[in-house]
């Protein structure tokens, strides 16, 4: 009996659980709805409107159930800030996430620019030896090619039957005491390629001088020796050739979009990995007319002097190039802007931690400025470090610049890294670990979502990037370069 009592009252009380559950579920949706705040209500401020705070661009002017989620409708007070307008993070974790604000100022764009070249021979100090007339080579002195020779440094000697009939025709005329004869036979002698040198040599020893030795008109690297012993040469053969070392070529890759304000003229100041410490100056000599359509940029030619050999062709350089500046601009770091492809983008800073995102309109660049021509104004402050952190928040709280978005950004994972190779459409970076994804680092090439996220990137250029996962793998979404450390 007390079994059969103990189970009919467990019955009742699942009757009882069930009933309420279903009285719960009739109920209409307002009446389950939570109350409203009431220290809020008792403030008695004046309501400007109800929202839902997952939607907040959406304004109504009645409280009651959200229409879009299954919550009651936020009032808005008057004084408070304006839900859509932007994130708002402690300044304590502003501290916390290494969030740093810069300034947006009116003034002259960076009157430098950092970019990077590469060490080459002067294409004007260039000499080039070649058989004036068909003979045989006799000797090659002991030469390679890229050896560093001096100025007059015997190269070969060479043998001319042609060059030994004219010299004693020459001398024959010499006796007969007719100069007009005496000078068309010296005129032949050079007609027929021989120099000047070995004319007077005839004319003051009085033989034949059937050997002729080719010397190197100035010093420099050796590029080529075409010659053996015992080869036979035809009228205007290359015998070598010489690249001249008395000053070299920097060859600088600026990119496009830095490349405004560049004149020949213009100072340069170059450091080599190779010469630790050592500054080196000059000036622009020429800005190349064909860009590079690889890497985006243009080619700029500075000419270095070389007394003491010591600049090798084909050693790297950082360089700084000097510009005009130009006319007063609104600018902001070139770290704070956030380049997703389609548009640019700051952060800008309010009041009490507040930020929000705006779309800019950019003009000219230099590796640390960016020209704001709209979007913002001067005296306004945006985030320059950190920005990414409060891009993805405002991302996933719906807040587009300008504008209130309804659907959140997909997730993207963040990485710092360096450019190792620029292709097509593709980048192959050494980065470190994607923490939101469990990725370790690696070297890997990415697919690049716009060009535009590689304008005025190039190999060797530290970035901070992040991705996103598609069906189709991992694409980058945003680009910023970091600066480097300056030598």
């Amino acid at each position: 009996m007390n079994l059969w009592k103990i189970m009919a009252g467990c019955g009742l009380l699942g009757l009882a659980a069930a009933g309420g559950y279903g009285l719960a579920r009739l109920q209409p949706a307002e009446s389950r709805l939570p109350a409203p705040p009431v220290a809020d209500v008792q403030e008695g401020r004046r309501v400007l409107y109800w929202y839902d705070p997952m939607y907040p661009q959406q304004h109504f002017d009645q409280p009651g159930p959200s229409p879009f989620m299954e919550m009651a409708l936020v009032p808005r007070y008057a004084g408070d800030q304006d839900p859509a307008a932007g994130v708002r993070i402690d300044s304590g974790m502003v501290q916390n996430l290494g969030i740093r604000l810069a300034p947006v100022l009116r003034q002259p764009l960076a009157e430098h620019i950092e970019a990077s070249g590469v060490l080459a021979f002067n294409g004007r100090d260039v000499a080039v030896l070649q058989a004036r007339r068909g003979g045989f080579v006799e000797r090659v002195y002991d030469r390679a090619p890229e050896d560093v020779i001096v100025r007059g440094a015997p190269l070969v000697e060479l043998l001319v039957p042609e060059w030994a009939a004219l010299q004693e025709e020459f001398l024959a005329l010499r006796g007969l005491g007719q100069p007009e004869l005496l000078a068309a036979a010296r005129q032949r002698l050079r007609l027929a390629g021989m120099p000047e040198a070995l004319i007077r040599q005839v004319e003051q020893r009085g033989r034949v001088q059937d050997r002729w030795t080719l010397t190197a008109p100035i010093g420099g690297m050796l590029a080529g020796l075409e010659v053996r012993q015992g080869m036979s040469l035809a009228d205007g053969q290359t015998v070598a050739r010489i690249n001249g070392l008395a000053s070299v070529w920097l060859e600088v890759a600026v990119p496009e979009a830095q490349s405004t304000g560049l004149a020949v003229g213009q100072p340069v100041e170059a450091w080599l990995p190779a010469l630790p410490g050592q500054p080196l100056d000059g000036r622009i000599t020429a800005l190349l007319p064909e860009a590079s359509l690889n890497s985006r940029s243009l080619r700029v030619r500075v000419e270095l002097p070389n007394p003491d050999g010591r600049l090798r062709p084909g050693l790297t350089a950082s360089v700084r190039l000097q510009t005009g500046g130009g006319p007063p601009a609104l600018v902001v770091p070139a770290e704070a802007v956030i380049r997703t492809g389609q548009r640019a983008l700051v952060m800008l800073a309010g009041e009490r931690g507040h930020f929000r995102p705006v779309e800019i309109r950019t003009g000219r660049e230099t590796g640390q400025q960016i020209e704001v021509l709209e979007g913002l104004q001067a005296g306004q402050q945006v985030v320059a470090s950190g920005q990414f952190l409060l891009d993805s928040e405002a991302s996933l709280r719906g807040l587009a610049a300008g504008q209130s978005m309804a659907i959140p950004a997909p997730p993207l994972h963040e990485s710092e890294g360096r450019i190792v190779a620029m292709g097509e459409g593709l980048l192959s970076i050494a980065h470190g670990p994607f923490k939101s994804l469990g990725m370790p680092g690696m070297t890997m090439a990415f697919p690049v979502e716009d060009p535009a996220l590689v304008a005025g990137l190039q190999v060797g250029n530290r970035i901070r990037f992040a991705i996103e996962q598609t069906d189709e793998g991992m694409v980058i979404r945003r680009t910023e370069k970091v600066p480097e450390a300056r030598p």
